[in-house]
Order: structure tokens, then C-alpha cells, then sequence
């Protein structure tokens, strides 16, 4: 038996010269059960292993699935490998994505988008018919990839124990996997490829990446003298649509003669793609400017050339807020070393970094999983309906984030798809309709909100329209004018070319078969309906209704219903609309804080309000809102809202108490203690009370400002009964608050430990000062201590007051804790100071002995009497 049979886990990767020599272990392994398999770019691992799984005889009769991440690899896969049969695509090889789908009833080998997966997982949870699914490209760690793994795992541990499993890419995380795949084999292939020489050329200094026309203008520096350097064709990598047709256009005409400048990304039309991937005429070279789509899988003919920016477009949903973003961010190491394979399929290339090379040691060793940045919605409705009540609990390579799993379950239930209240995700009928649409959950409501209020033309247009961020992009975010252009079909060459419009009109035709809406005048009846725009938008975002509430800067201000704040230039014709329908936003936070950013609104409706009243009558709510002003004001209304909007807003002259005093209290909290009538003797019995708790502890209450403000309510709240106004508390009631924190006989207890004052031996009485530093402290002239043999002291002797000894004029002299000690040590000193300075005080050579006194020589005597009595 073959050593990997007998092994299948082996300590060390199996390697071979090339993937011919490797052919038996890795069926061998596959028939196993599942295997791991890491071959460098242009190894022919995506082309050549599924032939050779086709032609085994343990998946005879049966069908095997190729997941790519990428729709331009899925069609050019399956193009090549049936061209490898002599066939055309939808014979023994087929093609299975959304919008398309070229399989026959002799097809076998599938290539499919990894999303295609989930929806055959949802339909038939038992695959039936299928023997090997085959994951390709898997270090991309695509959301739809890593759901379509776990479904499997789960379909083999209970349903489908003989399903196969292969997992490919060239740089796998084997670790991760292992744990998954226990039993499976790990081989690894070197590959026959050619060299590649890599070079650093970064931008000049002083610029950063985040300087995108700076790069751009090196990198058309960089494309145009490497053209003229070396022979061959160049794929350019970047990382979006935006910087294509910027580079585009500073390399027309600085190239040489014989190059062609091609684009490359997902939303191109698919012959424009083709042409970007043939092999180019003779006597003819070309350059592609391409995002991330053309990193793996994908041979273009003639590259022998590389520039890499370094740089890719990755989405980051935030679920404190509901909203993705595109963050433009530097790629992984792994996403560097697939890139520069790509110089190096065919014969020996070229790769340039733009870039330090003392930049790689701060780069992230693999790309970051789609998982724990994506928007979970669609995932946990398609487990719901599964039968995943709990994703966490599904054999991931990562862990979904918590936080996520939880705001997809709170917007499924705000769209009726899931039951409400109760622990486990669990499907309604509506949430069934919307898993069953091939459409995120958000546009599958639409499509049957418009078939519901008989719009469905029209939703079967602006879902085409919302899928993708902005595919008809304009200057203002009005979704009506996107509505129109769309309806009216492609006016340029221009529009025709790119084939956005056209894509968009066929995609809107294939989505009225799964409503009961003709395809037949399909755009002039969405025209027609063209007034309920804002109602489906509305139905479709409903925490992303907006109300105007004033303009500054040049822009009008919006919040949404959700709390999140939002704004519009003021010279978009949205921009004096008092209620939007809102799809897409940029930014923002999901509840209303001072000074936070505001979103800015991309793609949004008009709403009227007579509609935002008839359509959320439900979920309108009365209440007397209690705020209060920047100055301590309490100002009340009487409100009709939904949620974050206010629809009426009126005076309440007489609110409630205990609302007001709540109202106070949120307001001191946010400003600080500060806020209130302090006088000094408040703030010394908070420093005596606090001298007592750090020294007793209990019973004595915490004071600290922390511990005030967390219990206001408890405190302060009964005094601030009709306080309508805080500037109005006076000093007295605040201090009548804080000695209510003291029940009997602790006030008592307070004067006998930490008395406000201490009499001196000259019967002259001083104020104790608390809360400074160096703890208690009493002040007097010195001479009035003539005599003491002790240092005065508070808490029943236990603590010694700081004392603070002054001169005839009350300027200090020594600050001691030791009284005797300063007599014995430290007055000899003073008085030799002192007296010459203060000739008519007292400075007796013995202090203990001499009577205390806060006099003069001669005030004293005229007391005592010429005969020495008192007068």
C-alpha cells in the first residue's frame, strides 16, 4: 500500500520536482478523503488537477466542483480545460456563476463562484451526485470560500462521509487547516517555474502610500521606462477602478508604440476581460492594469513583467454602525509573492515593488480573513435556513467575530426574517422567500416589497442598482437620476463599451423571473413607478430613514433613524429634501456623539413626509423628552418620533419631576462635578468624609468624584425636585444633599474624629484644612506652642496633624508632624533667626518651659500687671 495511505498525516510536506510527479500521491490522497495541496503560481494546479480528478476512477459517474474566488478565473478556467478536451464550455466542462450558466447534461467537472456553493449547500444539504469539491486559490480566505468549507465539513460529519475534499493555493496556512482536516494529507509541490528578478523602486521620500496621485504619477514613471528597458507584456496591479483609469490616462501616450493599455477588474465587461487575457496580435505588447482579480489563477498571455503598488481595496463593515467601507490598505505577504508568480508563468520576468524592501518585515505573512471584516447578514440568514441556529458553533477555519454574528441578527429581525425573542436564529416564512432569492437579504426584501406593493419592475431595477456600491456613478446621490439613466438605456459609445448599463438591463430581465413581472417593457413600467423609489428604498434600509435638520458649512445636515448623522453638499439637488431614503452611506456612527464625524450620503430617495408617517405608523412613538441646555437649563417637549426623528415637537410646560432631576444628573455626569455650587466648607467635609472612609472604611460612604457621579441618582436626584434649572441650586441644598449621605450618629462621630477646628494652648482657635497634601494641617504662630510636649492630633489621637508653624507675621517658619522633635532640634535655629527680626515676641531659650503666648513682650506685661497679676 502507498505510504500516504498507510499515513495520511505525515510530519513533513510531501515536494515534488512538478505536478506530473506528484500526479498518484495526490489522487491517492484525495481519495482518502481530503488533502491540502500548495503548489507555487503557474504550477497548473487549477487547471491540471481537475482533469486528472476527472479521469480517476473513484469519482466515475460522479461530478466535481471547483470553487474560484474570482469570476474572470472562473470563465477562463473553464474555457482552457475545455479547450484541453477539445470541447467548448458546457460539455464535460461547465461554468455555474450568477448571470451565468453553461452546464449540459454530460457536464462533470464544474467550475463555480464560491457563492454558487453556499446556494447548492442551502437547496440539498447532501450534494447529490457530487464526489469532490475542490477549493482553489483558498488563501484568499474569501467569506463565501470559508462558509462553503464548513457547510462541507458538516455535510461529511453527518450526511456525506465519502465527499472529497481538496483545499489548494500556494500559500496555504496549514495549521488553521490541519485542525480542521485532521486526516488530511498535506503535499507540497515546487513547481517548474521560472525565475523572477525582484526589485524595490519605491516613491520618492516625503511621499506615503496614502499619497495615491503621487504613486500613481511614479508608477507611469516606473511602466514607462521598464517598457522601454525590457521585452514582453506588463500586468500593473492596484487597487481599485478608480486608479486604473487614472493611470490609464497619464500613460496614454508615454509608452512606446507597439503597447496596448488594457484594464482588468471584476465589474468590466466580460469581452473586455477576454481581451485583457488573450494573447496579444503580432508585433503587438500590452499592459494590464488590474486590481487584485488577476492575482491568482489566471495566465495572462505574454507577462513577463510586474509592477506591484502594494496596495489593495478590502471592505471593513463596523457593526457598531451597520456600514461597510472600502479602506484602502497594504497587502499581505502572500498576496506580494502570488503577484510577482505571475511574472514568471511563462518564461524568466520581472517584478517591481513600489515600495521599501525594509517595508516587508511590517507586512501581515498572509491576507486577512474576509470573515472577521465582512457584513455576516447573508451568512446567518443562509445558516438559519440550513439549520444552523448557532454559527459559532460551525468548524471555521476563523471564528466570525461576536460582534458581527450579532448585528446581522439584529438587522435580519428589523427585516422580518428572523423570529424575534428568541435565542437561536430561526428562520420566519419571509426570512425563507428572502434565503431562496439570489440576492443579499436586503435586495431579496426589496424584490418582494415591490411585488408586494405591485412595484415589482421597479425593484427588480433598483436592486440591480444597489448590489453594487455605485455602478453608475454620478456627481449628486440621487438614486432617481441613476433610476433614469439605467431605464434610458446606454447613450455613448462610451456607456456601450464599458457594458455597464448593458449588464445591468440583463441582470434586471433575469430577476423578473423569480417575480411574477414580464421582462417585456420591464424599464418603461419601472419608469412609471418611478414614485415609489423612496417607498422601496425606505422598506429596504428602514433605520436608514433621514430628516433633515439644517445646514452649515456649505452642507446639509441629516440624522438618521438609526442616530447616525449624515450630511449632503448643499449643491446636490437632494440636499433640501426634509426626508431621504437612504441606501448607501459612507462614515458615520451609529448613535449621536458630540463631535463625531457625519457619513456622507452616497445614493438616497426622496421621502415624503406623509409617507414616512404612513409607512413606520407602527413604530411612532409619543414621549416628553426632558433635555438640558449647555448652561444647566432644563428645556421639556412633547414629541412624536421615530426612533432618532422627530416628526412633531412641541412645549411641555409642566414636566415631571423625577424627570428633570434624571435629566440634571445625565447633565452632570457628562460636564463633571464642577458643574455644581461648591462652597469651601462642602469641600472640606468631602475631604474629612473621604479622610475617614480611606481610614475606617466602612460605614463611611465612598465621596471620591467617581463614586458621587456614578450614584447620582441616589444622592443628589431627591433635591433636585422642580430644580428646573441648575444655575438655581444654591450652595445650601447641594451641602443638605451631601450630609444626608451620612445616617446618625456617623455627622456626630464626624465633628469628634475630624473636627473643622483645633484650639491652641493660647486658647486661640485655628481652622483644620483637609484634602491637601500632606494630609490634615493646622496653622499658627509658634509661639502659641510654648509648652506643648505633644503634637496635636485628630481621629482619636491616631492621626497627628501637619503643623504649619508661622512667624510673628504669619509667614512659615517649619511644617513638622513631630512637635518635640522640632523643640529639641529645629528651634534653636529659628530663634537665633528670628529674634533679632521679632525683638518684641517671645523667644524664651527653653519653649517648654515658657508660658504659650500670641502677643507681644509688652502686650503680655500690661495683662500680667505691675506687680505681675493680671489686669
Amino acid at each position: 500500500m502507498d505510504k500516504l495511505t498507510e499515513n495520511p498525516i505525515p510530519k513533513l510536506p510531501d515536494a515534488g520536482t512538478s505536478l506530473d510527479d506528484m500526479r498518484a500521491r495526490i489522487l491517492l490522497a484525495v481519495e482518502a478523503g481530503a488533502a491540502l495541496l500548495s503548489a507555487p503560481p503557474g504550477a497548473g494546479k487549477s487547471t491540471r488537477v481537475p482533469l486528472w480528478l476527472l479521469e480517476a476512477p473513484f469519482l466515475e459517474g460522479k461530478k466535481i466542483l471547483l470553487l474560484e474566488p474570482r469570476r474572470v478565473a472562473a470563465r477562463a478556467l473553464a474555457r482552457y480545460m475545455a479547450a484541453c478536451l477539445g470541447e467548448k464550455v458546457g460539455e464535460t466542462v461547465g461554468l455555474r456563476m450568477r448571470q451565468e450558466t453553461l452546464c449540459g447534461p454530460a457536464t462533470r467537472l464544474e467550475v463555480i463562484t464560491e457563492g454558487v456553493l453556499s446556494r447548492m449547500l442551502m437547496q440539498d444539504a447532501e450534494l447529490p451526485g457530487v464526489g469532490c469539491v475542490i477549493f482553489d486559490e483558498f488563501h484568499e480566505r474569501s467569506l463565501h470560500a470559508d462558509t462553503g468549507l464548513a457547510l462541507c465539513l458538516e455535510s461529511r460529519a453527518i450526511l456525506r462521509p465519502d465527499l472529497c475534499l481538496l483545499v489548494m493555493s500556494a500559500t496555504l496556512e496549514v495549521d488553521a487547516l490541519a485542525r480542521l482536516l485532521p486526516d488530511a494529507a498535506h503535499l507540497h509541490c515546487e513547481g517548474r517555474h521560472f525565475p523572477v528578478d525582484i526589485r524595490h523602486l519605491p516613491p520618492p521620500p516625503g511621499m506615503t502610500a496614502q499619497d495615491l496621485p503621487g504613486l500613481l504619477r511614479h508608477a507611469a514613471g516606473v511602466i514607462s521606462r521598464l517598457l522601454r528597458e525590457e521585452q514582453g507584456s506588463m500586468l500593473v496591479f492596484l487597487p481599485g477602478v478608480g486608479e486604473i483609469r487614472r493611470l490609464e490616462e497619464l500613460l496614454q501616450g508615454n509608452c512606446p508604440a507597439d503597447v496596448d493599455i488594457l484594464p482588468l477588474y471584476g465589474q468590466l465587461a466580460p469581452d473586455r476581460q477576454d481581451a485583457a487575457i488573450a494573447p496579444c496580435p503580432s508585433g503587438r505588447r500590452k499592459v494590464v492594469l488590474a486590481t487584485n482579480v488577476a492575482e491568482t489563477s489566471l495566465t495572462i498571455e505574454g507577462v513577463r513583467l510586474v509592477v506591484d503598488a502594494g496596495l489593495a481595496r478590502e471592505p471593513r463593515y463596523d457593526p457598531a454602525d451597520g456600514l461597510t467601507r472600502l479602506v484602502t490598505c497594504r497587502i499581505s505577504l502572500a498576496s506580494a509573492a502570488q503577484r510577482a508568480g505571475r511574472a514568471g508563468r511563462l518564461e524568466p520576468g520581472v517584478c517591481v515593488r513600489l515600495w521599501h524592501k525594509e517595508e516587508e518585515n511590517g507586512m501581515r505573512p498572509h491576507i486577512r480573513p474576509e470573515i472577521v471584516d465582512a457584513d455576516l447578514t447573508q451568512t446567518v440568514l443562509q445558516l438559519a435556513v440550513w439549520g444552523v441556529p448557532r454559527p459559532e458553533e460551525l468548524p471555521w477555519p476563523d471564528q466570525p467575530p461576536a460582534a458581527h454574528l450579532a448585528a446581522a441578527r439584529e438587522d435580519l429581525v428589523r427585516l422580518e426574517a428572523l423570529e424575534p425573542g428568541v435565542p437561536v436564529n430561526r428562520p420566519t416564512p419571509l426570512g425563507l422567500d428572502m434565503a431562496a432569492l439570489p440576492l443579499p437579504p436586503r435586495l431579496a426584501r426589496l424584490l418582494l416589497l415591490g411585488e408586494q406593493y405591485h412595484n415589482a419592475a421597479l425593484a427588480c431595477c433598483l436592486a440591480v442598482l444597489l448590489e453594487d456600491r455605485d455602478p453608475l456613478p454620478q456627481a449628486d446621490a440621487s438614486l432617481l437620476h441613476r433610476l433614469d439613466r439605467l431605464c434610458r438605456g446606454p447613450s455613448s459609445d462610451r456607456e456601450t463599451g464599458d457594458g455597464v448599463i448593458g449588464r445591468l438591463r440583463q441582470w434586471a430581465r433575469q430577476l423578473t423571473r423569480l417575480l411574477i413581472c414580464p421582462p417585456q417593457g420591464l424599464f418603461e413600467e419601472a419608469q412609471r413607478q418611478s414614485v415609489s423609489t423612496g417607498l422601496l428604498t425606505a422598506l429596504t434600509f428602514p433605520e436608514r430613514v433621514a430628516q433633515r435638520t439644517g445646514e452649515v458649512d456649505g452642507q446639509a445636515h441629516y440624522v438618521l433613524r438609526c442616530g447616525s448623522r449624515a450630511f449632503l453638499p448643499l449643491t446636490d439637488p437632494l440636499a433640501r429634501q426634509p426626508f431621504l431614503a437612504v441606501a448607501v452611506l459612507d462614515g458615520g456612527h451609529r448613535r449621536h456623539v458630540q463631535g463625531a464625524d457625519r457619513g456622507r450620503i452616497r445614493l438616497a430617495a426622496p421621502l415624503p413626509p406623509a409617507e414616512v408617517e404612513s409607512l413606520f405608523s407602527a413604530a411612532l412613538q409619543r414621549e416628553n423628552r426632558v433635555d438640558v441646555t449647555d448652561e444647566g437649563r432644563i428645556i421639556a417637549r412633547q414629541q412624536r418620533r421615530l426612533d432618532a426623528l422627530v416628526l412633531e415637537d412641541l412645549p411641555l410646560p409642566r414636566p415631571d419631576g423625577s424627570a428633570c432631576a434624571q435629566a440634571l444628573c445625565g447633565y452632570i455626569r457628562r460636564k463633571g462635578l464642577a458643574c455644581l455650587p461648591w462652597s469651601e466648607a462642602m469641600r472640606q467635609w468631602r475631604a474629612r468624609v473621604a479622610l475617614l472612609h480611606e481610614q475606617e472604611g466602612e460605614p463611611w460612604p465612598a465621596v471620591t468624584d467617581a463614586a458621587l457621579l456614578e450614584h447620582l441618582e441616589d444622592w443628589l436626584a431627591p433635591f433636585l425636585d422642580n430644580c428646573t434649572d441648575l444655575q438655581r441650586l444654591s450652595p445650601a441644598r447641594l451641602a443638605e444633599a451631601l450630609r444626608a449621605l451620612l445616617p446618625y450618629p456617623l455627622p456626630r462621630r464626624l465633628e469628634e474624629l475630624a473636627p473643622t477646628q483645633w484650639t491652641s494652648p493660647a486658647g486661640i482657635t485655628h481652622p483644620i484644612v483637609y484634602g491637601e497634601e500632606g494630609g490634615p494641617h493646622v496653622a499658627a504662630k509658634l509661639q502659641e506652642f510654648f509648652g506643648c510636649t505633644q503634637t496635636p492630633a485628630i481621629l482619636g489621637g491616631r492621626l497627628p496633624l501637619l503643623l504649619h508653624l508661622l512667624s510673628p507675621a504669619g509667614r512659615p517658619l517649619q511644617v513638622t508632624r513631630d512637635l518635640v522633635a522640632f523643640w529639641a532640634n529645629g528651634y534653636r535655629q529659628v530663634r537665633a533667626e528670628m529674634r533679632g527680626r521679632y525683638p518684641k515676641h517671645p523667644w524664651p531659650e527653653d519653649p517648654l518651659a515658657a508660658p504659650p503666648a500670641a502677643r507681644t513682650k509688652k502686650q503680655m506685661e500690661r495683662e500680667r500687671g505691675p506687680q505681675g497679676g493680671t489686669v
